[in-house]
């Protein structure tokens, strides 16, 4: 009789621990719809998917493909002279196939970065896009190199080279100014990894 009630006991501590989500646990989502801080806005919503299950004591608790929505709660476009592109989103709800919705607030760990320098910054739970310095020291370069091959051909001097180079590097210059930099952008299908700091219970 007390082997029957200890593993009665054991079976519901199992089924009980697997029915959450447990602290520390990583999902990997995937964007149903692209975001970017170009037109993004705070309180536009976020749609994704569970890209991967979320498993917990040898079973599954998350399917993969279950809904996930979040909102965004801050969208800031590069600046033309300065300050980066940033874009913070909250992830709100969990929606299991059997129609369970789950409140959540997973902390965002890391995102792609889609070809660029952008990156989750796990002081601020944001997303910020890198410095674009180099490819502007870039624009300059070649636009003044452009310069100075024309102003020499022109004047078929060193002195017509040099000139063509100073315009040329005022005219990258003036470029980079009226340009912005890069902005924040999470395309249909890209993926952002989310840490859950607590348990969430799912049943």
């Amino acid at each position: 009789m007390r082997l029957a009630i200890l593993a009665v006991s054991v079976s519901v501590s199992v089924l009980s621990a697997a029915t959450e989500i447990p602290q520390g646990s990583h999902a990997l989502l995937r964007l149903v719809n692209s975001v970017s801080t170009r037109t993004a806005r705070e309180g536009d919503f976020v749609y994704l998917r569970t890209a991967s299950p979320i498993a917990a004591n040898g079973q599954i608790v998350v399917p993969e493909g279950s809904y996930v929505q979040g909102v965004v709660t801050r969208s800031l476009r590069s600046g033309r002279v300065k300050g980066k592109a940033e874009l913070a989103i909250r992830i709100d709800t969990l929606t299991l196939p059997g129609g369970q919705v789950i409140k959540l607030s997973p902390h965002l760990q890391s995102v792609d970065s889609e070809g660029t320098e952008q990156k989750v910054d796990s002081g601020e739970n944001d997303i910020k896009q890198g410095s674009s310095h180099g490819t502007d020291a870039v624009r300059v370069g070649e636009l003044s190199g452009a310069g100075a091959a024309i102003g020499g051909m022109a004047t078929r001097t060193w002195t017509g080279a040099g000139i063509g180079a100073g315009a040329g590097a005022a005219v990258g210059l003036a470029t980079v100014l009226l340009s912005r930099g890069k902005e924040v952008e999470l395309r249909q299908g890209s993926t952002i990894d989310v840490v859950f700091d607590r348990a969430v219970p799912v049943q």
